[in-house]
């Protein structure tokens, strides 16, 4: 009996499953919905992609608008200048025909004074002859004071008194006429070197215009060519980047100049708030080696428009005209900026362009508060320094005073050894930077250290 329960309750057990089952409609329906979300979920991406690709090309057609109008822009600007070259050019054709046609009339001038001297010599010689007949006459009447004059011999003193008369008249309006002659010639010769000076000046800013369509105006050059017919440039260039300030230009940038007792060179002129600037040293980024021979340093180097030393004499012949300061920037590696105006006197390539510093404002440093009577040393140059091996040590062209205090034209570098790159110390340690800016700024007033 016991046993015939327990097949019972065995038979039982398997007649129920263990899981759930479920109809076979069911199970296609629950398939059809896990296919529709599976659907759903693509077509979100889909969307979203769309979404993406519509906004980037949305973008995209932004930018190539942006790329037209910059082109426009550019289109218009290359027009203009362009028109204003073909203008200046026209300008140089009508200068060099007015030119051409003076100087013809200054040629007929002199021809024509030439002629009236002479005919004014041929006049006083006569003068002469005849003050000599007149005094043979007065001989004459001296000895015949004593009795009556016949009437020939009157008619004849009164007839030389009329030449004579006549002849001095003729000198004075001769002599007038001469004296107008000279002043004309002066007003054209005048006109003349007017319009020569013009035509330099027209001529030189057309070369400066196209060497810089060219990219050429950036790289640092030599002086400037002659232009006039006798080999002397124009005396009507400004002396300094000051003077090109008041005459009218407001932007910076490049500018020829011709300081006093020197060639005409290019320098880069920076107009600022601050007051005016001319840029002898700018380094930020490395791109140009400093470690240069004494030749290079006394020309010149680098690029205007990235890394540059504008060169000693070009320094010296702006500095020599006086009522300038002496502006130095710094950045350090942590961006940190500094600066330092000084008073300074700088002399000439017989001593080595010794330099003379005073602080005015600025940062401290006991490097340069008083820089005094320091030469400038290079590689393969060193006269009168106290350590005869701090360019070759340090790099760069400087004026060493103790080797490491300071050094603006050595490598630009971050890590060691710093004393390759450049440094300076403002007192508390040396401090390595990465960019620097040396200028001339000029007064309004003079002033001395």
């Amino acid at each position: 009996m016991n046993l015939l329960m327990l097949l019972l309750l065995l038979a039982s057990c398997h007649s129920f499953p263990t899981e759930p089952t479920f109809p076979e409609h069911q199970t296609e329906r629950r398939l059809s919905f896990a296919a529709l979300n599976e659907v759903r979920l693509l077509a979100n991406g889909l969307l979203q992609l769309g979404h993406s690709l519509r906004d980037f090309v949305q973008n995209t057609k932004n930018q190539i608008n942006d790329i037209f109008q910059k082109i426009n822009i550019f289109d218009k600007s290359f027009y203009q200048l362009s028109v204003l070259a073909s203008e200046i050019k026209e300008e140089e054709e009508e200068l060099k025909k007015t030119t051409v046609i003076l100087k013809a009339n200054n040629e007929e001038i002199k021809s024509l004074s030439l002629e009236i001297n002479s005919k004014v010599e041929d006049i006083i010689k006569e003068r002469k002859h005849l003050r000599r007949q007149v005094g043979g006459l007065e001989e004459k009447l001296s000895g015949l004071s004593q009795s009556l004059l016949s009437a020939e011999q009157v008619a004849e003193i009164s007839t030389l008194k009329e030449i004579i008369l006549t002849q001095e008249k003729s000198i004075t309006d001769l002599l007038k006429a001469v004296s107008e002659q000279s002043e004309q010639l002066n007003n054209q010769r005048t006109k003349i070197k007017g319009l020569e000076n013009k035509l330099n000046s027209a001529r030189i800013q057309e070369t400066a215009e196209n060497l810089d369509r060219k990219h050429q105006s950036n790289s640092l050059s030599g002086y400037l060519p002659h232009f006039t017919s006798d080999g002397s440039f124009s005396s009507d260039l400004p002396k300094d980047c000051s003077e090109v300030f008041s005459r009218g230009q407001k932007s910076s940038g490049l500018y020829a100049i011709k300081p006093n007792d020197s060639r005409p060179f290019l320098v880069k002129c920076e107009f600022t708030e601050e007051g005016v600037f001319t840029v002898i040293q700018h380094r930020h980024d490395g791109s140009v080696d400093f470690n240069q021979s004494w030749e290079k340093y006394e020309d010149g180097f680098g690029d205007f428009s990235s890394e540059f030393w504008l060169g000693l004499k070009k320094i010296y012949a702006v500095a020599r005209q006086g009522h300038s300061l002496l502006h130095v920037q710094i950045e350090d590696w942590r961006k940190e900026k500094h600066f330092m105006l000084f008073h300074y006197i700088l002399e000439d390539a017989a001593f080595n362009y010794t330099i003379h510093l005073k602080l005015q404002t600025g940062d401290s440093s006991s490097a340069l508060d008083e820089h005094t009577g320091f030469r400038f040393s290079t590689k393969d140059h060193n006269d009168g320094n106290l350590d005869p091996n701090c360019a070759q040590d340090y790099t760069g062209g400087w004026w060493f005073s103790i080797c490491g205090d300071i050094n603006l034209n050595g490598k630009c570098i971050q890590s060691r050894p710093r004393k390759k790159g450049t440094h300076w110390k403002p007192g508390r340690g040396t401090t390595s930077f990465k960019a620097s800016k040396i200028s001339i700024s000029h007064l309004t007033k003079p002033q001395t250290p």
